[in-house]
């Protein structure tokens, strides 16, 4: 199940929430730095020693001062600065981080922000149309392992985007 909210994806009470991190996987600006400062100090140890992600790649932590659990950092495409290929890694990125949920096991809710819609400058229409049919694809492939995605929405303008396209695709 999908489902679309706005607010504050530090605030979630879910298994997992995802993290649009930078490559480093230090604690940057925006969903990024507002994660980490909500997370506390041990996250950046453990990030340090994760030995950074590749884009379109997905890799898991603790959750330490937030309500989930866990945190599912995936490294977004820079738009315009990925040869032709920011949607393709962009799809990877939510499958690759929904992949590492299941894998992990135990985590059936995870929560995604708006991954590359904000430093990253990817269209917001195109990433959230993205966003949905990925996650629909995930749940094609893999029925019955994650229960329930949550699109994060920061402002009005995405909520509407998400909601539109869950009840169009789903």
């Amino acid at each position: 199940m999908i489902e679309a909210w706005r607010g504050d994806i530090t605030t979630l009470k879910v298994d997992a929430i995802v993290n649009a991190a930078n490559s480093a996987l230090i604690g940057g600006g925006g969903v990024d730095g507002a994660i980490h400062a909500a997370a506390g100090p041990k996250l950046d140890a453990e990030c340090a020693a994760l030995s950074g992600c590749a884009t379109g790649q997905a890799k898991i932590t603790e959750g330490y001062n937030l309500p989930a659990r866990y945190i599912i950092h995936t490294v977004g495409p820079i738009y315009g600065e990925e040869d032709g290929n920011e949607e393709l890694l962009l799809i990877s990125c939510y499958m690759s981080s929904l992949i590492v949920a299941m894998e992990h096991g135990g985590i059936k809710s995870v929560a995604f922000p708006a991954i590359s819609t904000g430093a990253f400058r990817y269209p917001k229409w195109d990433a959230a149309k993205i966003a949905v049919n990925a996650i629909i694809q995930f749940e094609h492939l893999y029925p019955d392992t994650i229960d329930k995605v949550v699109l994060v929405a920061y402002d009005e303008k995405t909520l509407k985007l998400y909601s539109e396209l869950i009840k169009k695709e789903w």
